[in-house]
């Protein structure tokens, strides 16, 4: 049995830089990760004004919440990117460097632009699923 997250792709809709869906296998166990937010390790939102910036601390973070679960970006199924910012240049920013840190593990995500986040000054947050194996899991 496959072990691993399948990432599904279309010949029948729009060539995209994300798979369209992910199918996870049933002896797998769903970890459901809180928005990461661009927070130091005071709880400050630092690097004001940079969405790219503010994108990596958010992977950076995202990647320590996984660590803790027991797993990395590979293991993620679904990600939602949140951007406060009505200007599509600067998703594009943000997507940019998210779609760099996931590299070929390009998991079906959906990218939006919203008014406002909970913190002040926060201009990016990433939510996540993902996936470990029940005998790995903590």
């Amino acid at each position: 049995m496959n072990k691993e997250i399948s990432l599904i792709r279309s010949g029948n809709l729009a060539d995209v830089s994300y798979a369209y869906a992910s199918k996870v296998p049933s002896d797998m166990e769903l970890i459901f990760l809180a928005g990461s937010c661009p927070l130091d390790k005071c709880g400050n939102v630092t690097l004001i004004n940079d969405y790219e910036g503010q994108a990596r601390l958010c992977i950076e973070n995202l990647k320590e919440a996984l660590k803790e679960c027991g797993a990395e970006l590979k293991n993620i199924a679904y990600t939602r990117i949140l951007v406060a910012s009505s200007e599509r240049v600067n998703l594009v920013k943000v997507w940019g460097v998210i779609s760099d840190e996931f590299g070929e593990h390009d998991v079906p995500s959906t990218l939006s632009g919203v008014s406002v986040l909970g913190y002040e000054n926060q201009l990016v947050e990433i939510e996540a699923v993902a996936t470990i194996s029940k005998k790995f899991a903590k």
